[in-house]
């Protein structure tokens, strides 16, 4: 997991600029933008983050799951549980919390990362590829998911092309980086 914890303050953030369209919520439209959060969902909320970050992942377990139980609406509490439950080696659990985040917010570039790098460890290449492939045309611009979608093509399908585009992509977003050139000349010398 990439230990992307999503933060309250974030929220409001990530959904204005990941909001491709409104979601569906009880059988009625709910823009994510427009969500309001009580001051105990917040306050418990930043309270998990800390526990995330401190490594006390049964006791974030516990609170986000006290979360998600009175704030359905917003994907962060989902991620967030899902990412401790997989630290804590629960994959079951982490899926279905990554999972449930994707229902709340379709192709949400954060859940989605996180679920196909789960499928990616759990050998579900093909699973991994469709959902990377699903987020990263509803996020072109998200590069943890561009990065990590050029991995599984790299190292885990054997497609070296695939892996190639992925890293060129990553680069234009994030020139920095100091590793992928040295993965793109290697793909470029194999093919």
């Amino acid at each position: 997991m990439l230990i992307r914890l999503v933060s309250v303050g974030l929220i409001a953030t990530m959904l204005a600029a990941c909001s491709g369209a409104p979601q569906k919520a009880g059988g009625r439209v709910v823009d994510p933008s427009t969500v309001r959060v009580s001051g105990s969902v917040e306050r418990d909320f930043d309270r998990a983050l800390e526990l995330l970050r401190g490594e006390r992942y049964p006791e974030a377990i516990e609170l986000l799951q006290d979360i998600v139980q009175r704030e359905q609406r917003l994907p962060a509490p989902y991620i967030n549980l899902g990412i401790a439950y997989y630290q804590s080696g629960d994959e079951k659990h982490a899926e279905e919390s990554l999972l449930q985040a994707l229902e709340v917010f379709p192709n949400h570039p954060v859940a989605a990362n996180e679920l196909a790098v789960l499928f990616r460890r759990q050998g579900r290449f093909e699973e991994a590829r469709e959902l990377f492939g699903n987020a990263q045309r509803q996020n072109p611009d998200y590069a943890p998911l561009i990065k990590n979608f050029g991995i599984l093509c790299d190292l885990y399908l054997q497609d070296p092309q695939c892996a190639l585009a992925q890293f060129e992509r990553y680069l234009q977003l994030e020139p920095e980086d100091k590793d992928v050139p040295i993965w793109v000349a290697g793909l470029k010398r194999r093919i």
